[in-house]
């Protein structure tokens, strides 16, 4: 059973990877992993979004642990620095850069948060609905690390940029731009595409909202009421 259950996982991933979720059927997954029973895939996640959140909890531990550290390091220091918060967002993710398996969970995850309904909760959208809700997904754990990256960025952005999703803009381009590294392919040393992408995901955090967007967002909120 275990084994079948992971090659379907390995036969989703790849195939998620390279087509994206939506291009991929249930079916073609069975096929793919050499399953002889073509209810394998309900059998053992029950549906799409089962066996994504299974391909997302092959990676959390690794990833889980290094953004805790991080974090940790970051309130251990007084919990100041923009670029600090940057890189606890950016190098637990681009650490799976290095395996193949890391690379097609990346561009699995940036198709999961680049959706206007995200697929799952470990999406994390910057303002996510109350458990409840209606029309929306239960906030996951505070213990999940992105939440906790989410809580400690709060203080650090302008008030406007925090209306504004900010938050949610820096998770959506670090997931892009490690989406687009794991599919050019394997590379010899991801360090310098690394301390770039948290440089310019600082820069998202800390860049000021201008008076024009914030006049435009009052007259947002104001037609909102």
């Amino acid at each position: 059973m275990n084994e079948t259950r992971e090659r379907l996982l390995d036969a989703a991933e790849r195939l998620y990877a390279e087509r994206g979720i939506d291009a991929v059927s249930l079916r073609e997954i069975v096929q793919a992993a050499g399953a002889r029973n073509a209810t394998a895939v309900q059998y053992h996640f029950g549906d799409r979004a089962g066996i994504v959140r299974a391909i997302f909890a092959r990676h959390a531990p690794e990833i889980e642990a290094r953004r805790h550290a991080l974090l940790d390091a970051y309130e251990a220091d007084g919990g100041t620095g923009g670029r600090a918060l940057a890189a606890a967002l950016v190098r637990p993710m681009a650490a799976r850069l290095g395996d193949a398996s890391g690379r097609a969970f990346l561009q699995i995850w940036a198709d999961v948060v680049n959706r206007p309904r995200p697929l799952l909760p470990l999406a994390v959208p910057d303002d996510p609905p109350e458990p409840g809700a209606a029309g929306g997904a239960a906030q996951p754990p505070k213990t999940d690390s992105l939440c906790r990256w989410r809580d400690l960025v709060e203080p650090v952005l302008e008030e406007d940029a925090a209306r504004l999703h900010r938050r949610f803009t820096a998770i959506l381009y670090a997931a892009t731009e490690l989406a687009r590294r794991a599919r050019s392919g394997p590379r010899t040393d991801d360090r310098l595409f690394t301390s770039y992408l948290v440089d310019v995901v600082a820069a998202i955090l800390g860049a000021p909202v201008s008076e024009e967007t914030r006049r435009l967002a009052d007259e947002r909120d104001a037609a909102r009421r």
